[in-house]
């Protein structure tokens, strides 16, 4: 018998390994068999967007400065990949088209796309149209923690599933979620945790669940034993590669997950398929 597993989503890319939202962090994620990457695309002043997490350059790259007050060719020219080590110098921060075009050779891996603050029409329409010249309508889910944007994404590119980033479960999540029309509801760790019946509220909305950022084995247990251990549709790390391979040795059998229903998009419910842990022969 075979059971299903929760997808494995590289956070920021391989960002254990390479610097965070850069190419480099997504083909690593890509080489490690993540089933999708998680980017964050932030608002330039001329409308471009830049894949990158702060509001400002400083943190992560040789530039300074809001994101949002410079242009996209003052912030995609910056390095990205020195700060975090020599060997990585040169790395840019890359465009979204240019996440999508290290996607695209590598069809088994999806994108999970954070717009970071808040997103006007004429921006939504710009990423949208990224992402359909690209061919990514199928594989891609967007979402933000600013319902706004979400029903701005709604608004404008229905086609596209959405999702909503919560840090804690709010009041009236169920309601704000159908108003919205996402496709995923993702929470935080501790929102999992302190909420034992989160998942499973989700779950039966008909919502897919990503739970983000679980970087260690309390962690991870937490998630994929939540709900009476049918667990996150998803779990969004840092360190990809580790949790899979956490995934695949774990002692427990895990519950075989019912579909959810088809709302399109991000291919998150596939999920890769492990085999079930064999109980040990008796001695002789």
């Amino acid at each position: 018998m075979t059971v299903a597993r929760p997808a494995v989503v590289a956070h920021r890319g391989y960002s254990a390994v390479a610097p965070q939202n850069t190419l480099a962090a997504v083909e690593a994620a890509c080489r490690a068999g993540a089933d999708a990457v998680e980017i964050d695309l932030q608002p330039t002043a001329d409308g471009v967007g830049a894949v990158i997490h702060d509001e400002t350059v400083d943190a992560t790259t040789d530039g300074t400065g809001k994101v949002s007050a410079l242009t996209a060719g003052e912030v995609l020219g910056l390095d990205a990949g020195a700060r975090f080590a020599p060997a990585f110098a040169g790395q840019h921060v890359p465009t979204l088209a240019e996440v999508l075009g290290v996607l695209t050779r590598h069809p088994d891996t999806d994108l999970l796309l954070e717009l970071k603050g808040s997103w006007d029409t004429g921006q939504v329409e710009r990423v949208t149209a990224t992402i359909d010249a690209a061919g990514f309508d199928g594989r891609v889910l967007v979402q933000s923690f600013r319902p706004g944007t979400v029903a701005t994404v709604r608004d404008v590119a229905p086609h596209l599933p959405g999702g909503l980033l919560v840090s804690f479960d709010p009041p009236g999540l169920l309601r704000l979620c159908e108003r919205l029309r996402v496709a995923a509801c993702n929470p935080s760790v501790a929102a999992v945790a302190g909420s034992p019946r989160l998942v499973s509220r989700l779950h039966a909305a008909g919502l897919r669940v990503m739970s983000w950022t679980a970087n260690d084995p309390a962690a991870w247990t937490t998630l994929v034993s939540a709900d009476g251990g049918a667990g996150v549709d998803a779990v969004i790390t840092d360190r990809p590669e580790r949790l899979a391979g956490w995934l695949t040795g774990r002692t427990e059998r895990p519950v075989v997950q019912a579909p959810l229903p088809d709302r399109g998009g991000i291919r998150l419910r596939r999920p890769r398929r492990v085999p079930a842990p064999r109980a040990a022969a008796a001695p002789a």
